[in-house]
Order: structure tokens, then sequence, then C-alpha cells
């Protein structure tokens, strides 16, 4: 679909989708009936904690009336929330996001044909990669 929009993986996007994960910490209890505190490690079963992004996007059209209906279709689809992104020539994987609002940066070229824009995102569970029923992204 992103294709039909003119939309395109900006500078560091597939960096950002494949960097390594934060395990979560041990399991840990600190009583004050024993010294110290009980640390459990289960090195069999780690678990890791939902995780931040930062993508960087692009959107271009032939003509400003173009650009607009792309960026219009493509922010509709970030304002429903729960945005799926598969990059079939990287993995298999489907990232299942929920859309957070603007990054940092947003800048249109003077012919209103192109667009460079960050957006922030959430993976609460970044184990789930396969894919889900709903559409892909």
């Amino acid at each position: 679909m992103a294709k039909d929009w003119g939309v395109k993986m900006g500078d560091g996007f597939l960096d950002t989708l494949n960097e390594p994960l934060t395990p979560k910490g041990p399991v840990e209890n600190e009583s004050r009936l024993e010294n110290g505190k009980r640390v459990v490690l289960d090195q069999n079963n780690i678990k890791f904690k939902s995780r931040e992004l930062t993508l960087d996007f692009i959107i271009e059209g032939r003509s400003p009336e173009e650009f607009k209906e792309y960026k219009r279709k493509f922010l509709e689809v970030m304002y429903r929330g729960n945005v799926s992104i598969q990059v079939p020539q990287d993995s298999d994987d489907v990232y299942h996001l929920i859309f957070k609002g603007k990054g940092t940066e947003y800048s249109m070229n003077y012919q209103r044909t192109f667009c460079h824009t960050v957006l922030k995102f959430e993976e609460p569970n970044p184990m789930d990669r396969a894919e889900c029923a709903g559409v892909t992204n």
C-alpha cells in the first residue's frame, strides 16, 4: 500500500527496525527480613521490554495535488493508531506499532511535492512479529 501513496523509508529506517532489543531485568525481591536482596535469573526465559521507535518517512507526489492526497492517505492510517509495517525485502517480520505522534522533524519542498517527516511509535511486544489478520501497511 505505501508505494501507492508515494511513501518511502527515510534515513536509518531499517537500522531502527533491526536494532537489538532490550531485555527486562531479573526478578528481584528486597525484604526487610533478609540481608541484601534475592535475584532470580532465568536465562532460559528471557523477556524483552517494549520499545519506542522514531521512523523517518519520505512522501513524494508528481504534483502538489497528488502529494497532498498521498500525505492525507498516509496520515489517515497513522491516526488510526495501530500500524503494521513489513519490509519484505528485509525479512518476513511484521512490526505491530502504535502511532504516538510526530517526531522532531518535518520539512517540505517549495514546490509542495515532497516532504520528509519523522514519526514516533511504540512497539508494545517486540517478540510479536507474526503477521496479523488485519491490513499490513
